[in-house]
């Protein structure tokens, strides 16, 4: 991903919250000169022993599955908030942009086995369970229920690599950076909200 150096965020603990809060991804695969994506929860963990991974499965019919070979190597793709941004915003003349956070995580697949497949899909349900008035817990599910799981083949991916990119107007002055702020708060859209966010705790305002 080309990320000008202005634009490039190096905190390991920041772009791993990133990950956890945006586990909704793209997984990307290249076999045979055919590419094939599917958009999928790819979540972020580490193993026992500190190695960053990330886990999830697809559908045993997903024709990326042919691809899904141990020691593959992936590209898995995470975004967040992203708004378009007027240059009439601006005090000077300029074309408008696009402020975004997106992130390329690289690494080694590894498909599961049975345990670890369920281990995964437990991982991910408690996850997003713990916030539901009457969560539902895999340990509870019918034997009917849980034969679903057979229908799909679980993975992780051993991270080698991440890039990640936080365009958040970090070459405007305090004045265009604050105009373009304030702009993205008034009109009131949940993503411009969440660009205006980040762009004043990039620039260390805490408000």
């Amino acid at each position: 991903m080309y990320i000008p150096n202005i634009y490039k965020n190096e905190n390991p603990e920041e772009i791993r919250s990133f990950l956890k809060a945006n586990s909704f991804g793209i997984l990307v695969t290249n076999k045979d000169n055919q590419s094939l994506a599917t958009h999928i929860p790819l979540e972020f963990t580490q193993k026992e022993d500190g190695t960053d991974i990330l886990h999830a499965h697809i559908s045993k019919a997903n024709e990326q599955v042919a691809h899904l070979i141990d020691g593959t190597e992936v590209l898995c793709i995470f975004n967040g908030p992203h708004s378009y941004i007027s240059s009439s915003w601006y005090d000077f003349e300029e074309v408008p942009t696009w402020n975004y956070i997106a992130v390329h995580v690289r690494g080694v697949l590894k498909i599961l086995d049975k345990e670890g497949v369920w281990n995964s899909i437990k991982l991910l349900t408690d996850k997003y369970e713990s916030g539901q008035s009457a969560p539902v817990r895999m340990e509870d599910l019918s034997e009917k229920t849980m034969r679903q799981i057979n229908g799909v083949i679980g993975f992780e991916v051993a991270i080698k690599s991440i890039e990640a990119a936080y365009k958040l107007s970090q070459n405007r002055d305090d004045k265009n950076h604050d105009a373009i702020v304030a702009q993205l708060e008034a009109n009131g859209k949940s993503q411009e909200i969440e660009v205006a966010k980040e762009m004043k705790k990039q620039r260390g305002d805490k408000s």
